[in-house]
C-alpha cells in the first residue's frame, strides 16, 4: 500500500521570499508562515499557540512567491513534509530541519489584509511535480 504525504495550511508570510537559483539554475524560493490556534483554558484565560513553518517552492512558482508575496500576506500551501540533514561545518554535528516543499501556493490576502488583485492568486499546473536534486549548497537557508 502506498503513503500519503500531504500537508495543507493557511497562514501569513513571516518574512519576505528568498529567492535563489541552484547551480544548475533552478529556481527555490524560501520564506516561512505562521499558523495559530486559539482556546481557553481551564482557568477561563485565553491562549494562543503559534506554529512556524519553512516553507520551499521550486520553478516557475518560485519566481511567482518571490515577485507577489510579503511579509505579512496571508497564503494556501499545499505540498509535502520533507527532512534533511547535514554535518555543521562549524561544529561538526549533525543538524536537522522539516520543510514544507509545496506544489501549491494560493494567494489570499495583500499584507494589509486585502483581497488580492485580479490574477495574481498562482497554484502549480503540475501533477507530477519532482523535487529536483540538490546538494548542501544549494540549501536556501
Amino acid at each position: 500500500m502506498a503513503g500519503v504525504n500531504k500537508v495543507i495550511l493557511v497562514g501569513n508570510l513571516g518574512n519576505d521570499p528568498e529567492l535563489r537559483s541552484t547551480a544548475e539554475g533552478q529556481k527555490v524560493c524560501s520564506f516561512s508562515i505562521a499558523t495559530s490556534e486559539n482556546w481557553t483554558d481551564k482557568g477561563g484565560q485565553k491562549q494562543e499557540k503559534t506554529q512556524w513553518h519553512k516553507i520551499t517552492v521550486w520553478g516557475k512558482q518560485a519566481e511567482n512567491c518571490a515577485n507577489y508575496l510579503a511579509k505579512g500576506r496571508q497564503v494556501y500551501i499545499e505540498g509535502k513534509l520533507s527532512y534533511r540533514q547535514w554535518d555543521d561545518k562549524e561544529t561538526g554535528q549533525k543538524k536537522y530541519a522539516t520543510d514544507i516543499v509545496a506544489n501549491t501556493v494560493q494567494f489570499l490576502s495583500s499584507a494589509k489584509g486585502a483581497a488580492p488583485a485580479q490574477g495574481v492568486s498562482q497554484s502549480a499546473a503540475t501533477a507530477n511535480f519532482e523535487e529536483p536534486s540538490f546538494n548542501d549548497n544549494d540549501i536556501p537557508f
